[in-house]
């Protein structure tokens, strides 16, 4: 079992990239298990935030690293949250502070404009200083609903929707959720350039 730590203080996260690399042999080990304290998140772009968070942790844990950054981009606020989107409503912002100002902020937007997609950068680096670290991006398409629907997931999945499905990333089995998210695909992107490697 190779184990690696994975620069997040998110359970949800940990949760899933848990369960998605499960079968690889990969074990993850939460930062915070090993007394690493989260780096300021100072990057212009998930990428850039992912590296910083991915090299922090390598370097304070002395051992291969996994980050990733993610948040959700909608069309009618010119991409907004973005990179802010755990932050979207202040510093110590909650999950329902962040959608009720997502919610006020689309309260006139009409259905044409609510389109918004989820992206996330995942980095792997063998060491802090690593001068080529695993980058892979992928995003997951869909639109803002008006109301909220489903009790799983977390962060914006209880508007997050998915016209194809009709159904919030919230109402979602997570083995599904996994199957199509932006995060399960940039893991599933990262896992197989690290069989590359």
């Amino acid at each position: 079992m190779r184990r690696i730590v994975l620069a997040t203080g998110n359970v949800h996260k940990l949760r899933e990239l848990r369960a998605l690399l499960a079968p690889s042999g990969i074990e993850l080990v939460a930062q915070s298990a090993l007394g690493v304290a989260p780096v300021a998140e100072t990057g212009r772009s998930f990428v850039e935030n992912a590296l910083l968070k991915a090299r922090h942790a390598a370097g304070q844990a002395a051992m291969a690293a996994i980050a990733d950054d993610s948040g959700i981009e909608v069309e009618a606020l010119g991409g907004r949250p973005g990179v802010e989107s755990a932050r979207y409503a202040g510093p110590e912002a909650s999950d329902e502070d962040n959608l009720r100002k997502l919610e006020r902020e689309l309260a006139d937007v009409p259905e044409s404009q609510r389109g918004a997609r989820y992206v996330c950068a995942m980095v792997y680096v063998q060491a802090a200083s690593d001068p080529a670290p695993i980058v892979c991006e992928r995003s997951w398409s869909g639109s803002i609903a008006r109301e909220r629907r489903g009790q799983r997931g977390f962060g914006y999945d209880p508007v997050f929707f998915l016209p194809s499905l009709g159904l919030t990333a919230a109402e979602l089995d997570p083995a599904r959720k996994n199957e199509l998210s932006h995060r399960g695909q940039a893991l599933r992107a990262l896992l197989a350039a690290l069989d590359r490697s």
